[in-house]
């Protein structure tokens, strides 16, 4: 197993090669490294989880609401159930919250029945339609005028950048190479793939396209044009941790064509989040935010939860999804190739993510390729970086056992120095500001890293040793009264 950010690549011929390292990539590179074989993930950025993965509105879906009869409502039912058990033995922050879908006019409440049978269809029993009263007895800061509501309890908040980093560490422990840094320009099939990539070549005998918003590129160089990714943004606005107490749901609106609408929901860290647009765009790099995106959020916003907008928002995002000219997953498998794309995987991918490479290895597995007798993955634990269970400041016995974790070097978040330790030490380190706060929520709260950043950045540092040498002193011990 290895690790690699440059440099020049394996001179060898893996069995099976996956391009791109988000959370289906890595779900599938963590599937197939239950068997003996040579795998390698490959991603450009260099970070795993880096794309549109670290930037989506990190719900468990239930599938309530997905096209019955679909590959994606199949996947996403599947892969709920699955990465539900998987969350709650790797660690990974889950909150099942619930969601309402509120009408504000009679039109949508007329359109709630259609969604009750749609659940069915899909296999999910559990939806009601409630009334004003209800509703406003569940959620009492909800914007006047809403006249019921459709109750999906089974729908969750989870934490995605724990998630994409919890199925690439397995699969990289299982004996799978990642190389990050690693774009490919291009592809030649012969008896074997030659991947030219910027850091040389990488042979392989099966290539898997997991490359999100470039999946449509990759098929293109195999020959293949059977959709076209058109990178849909999704602005959204983050709100500080005193606005948490005014939401109890997911609340969502009577979902469209472009998706489920802009939603106001609770996060695993202990915020709340507002969003996201549908802009349909043809820049597949374009993840700024705009004066009049977060100008409609805000407008949307302040209609469900008028409070809201009282509030500090501490961070605002943009995400990319890979929508395509399909309502379905795009994927397609072609074995006289030994070559498998999983493109146009939208919003739901996060839920279906281990239900996709479950099929994929099917897929593999009905053709004819001789994977082998897979064995079970070594359990994996990730640090809790979530709001639903004690974090190591919190923790009297942790810090007894290792004062690092009672040394706070972001205040905001309350992240502790041996947190960061921890992470710069981990299977997949991160290496930059960013990859650090993906797994540690360091510079992710109201200051932006304005306080903790330059010790942030010192821990980072080429020749840091550990957390405690990168600056003396680092802080004070931890104190209830510690804080923003």
């Amino acid at each position: 197993m290895a690790v690699t950010t440059s440099g020049s690549l394996p001179d060898e011929v893996y069995d099976i090669v996956v391009i791109g390292a988000g959370v289906v990539g890595t779900a599938i590179a963590r599937e197939l490294a239950r068997y003996p074989l040579r795998i390698a993930l490959v991603e450009a950025s260099d970070d795993v989880g880096d794309g549109t993965s670290k930037a989506n509105t990190a719900i468990l879906h239930t599938g309530f609401d997905a096209v019955p009869g679909s590959l994606e409502s199949r996947l996403v039912r599947e892969g709920q159930r699955l990465l539900a058990a998987y969350a709650a033995e790797a660690g990974i922050p889950v909150e099942p919250v619930g969601a309402l879908l509120v009408a504000w006019d009679d039109e949508q409440l007329a359109a709630l029945p259609r969604l009750v049978e749609k659940a069915e269809r899909n296999g999910y029993r559990e939806t009601r339609i409630i009334g004003a009263d209800e509703l406003y007895a569940r959620e009492p800061c909800l914007g006047p005028g809403a006249l019921g509501a459709l109750d999906v309890p089974g729908e969750s908040v989870i934490c995605p950048w724990t998630t994409t980093l919890a199925y690439a560490t397995q699969a990289v422990r299982a004996g799978a190479d990642l190389h990050l840094n690693c774009a490919v320009k291009r592809v030649d099939a012969g008896s074997a793939h030659e991947l030219t990539t910027v850091r040389g070549p990488l042979r392989t005998h099966t290539l898997i396209n997991a490359a999100g918003l470039r999946a449509d590129e990759i098929d293109r160089m195999l020959g293949h044009a059977d959709f076209t990714v058109r990178p849909r943004r999704g602005q959204l606005m983050v709100f500080d941790k005193f606005a948490r107490d005014l939401v109890r749901h997911i609340l969502l609106p009577v979902p469209t064509a472009l998706g489920k609408g802009v939603l106001v929901a609770p996060t695993v860290y202990g915020n709340v989040l507002l969003g996201p647009t549908a802009e349909d765009l043809e820049d597949k790099t374009a993840t700024r935010s705009t004066a009049e995106g977060l100008a409609f959020l805000r407008e949307r916003g302040g209609r469900v939860l008028p409070a809201l907008l009282d509030e500090e928002v501490t961070a605002v995002y943009a995400g990319l999804r890979a929508a395509t000219e399909d309502d379905d997953y795009q994927i397609r498998h072609h074995p006289e190739q030994r070559y498998m794309t999983v493109g146009g995987i939208r919003s739901t991918g996060l839920t279906a993510s281990m239900a996709i490479a479950a099929h994929v290895v099917e897929l593999l597995a009905g053709a004819g390729r001789e994977l082998g007798t897979p064995r079970d993955h070594e359990p994996v634990r990730m640090p809790n970086i979530g709001e639903a269970f004690p974090r190591p400041y919190e923790r009297a016995d942790l810090i007894a056992a290792d004062p690092e974790y009672g040394r706070l070097v972001c205040h905001c978040e309350r992240v502790s120095r041996g947190e960061i330790r921890d992470a710069l030490a981990s299977t997949i380190a991160p290496s930059t500001p960013e990859g650090l706060r993906r797994r540690t929520r360091a510079r992710g709260g109201r200051c932006q890293g304005f306080y903790c950043g330059a010790a942030v950045r010192a821990l980072l540092a080429p020749g840091a040793t550990g957390a405690c040498a990168a600056s003396e002193g680092g802080g004070p011990s931890l104190r209830p009264e510690v804080g923003p």
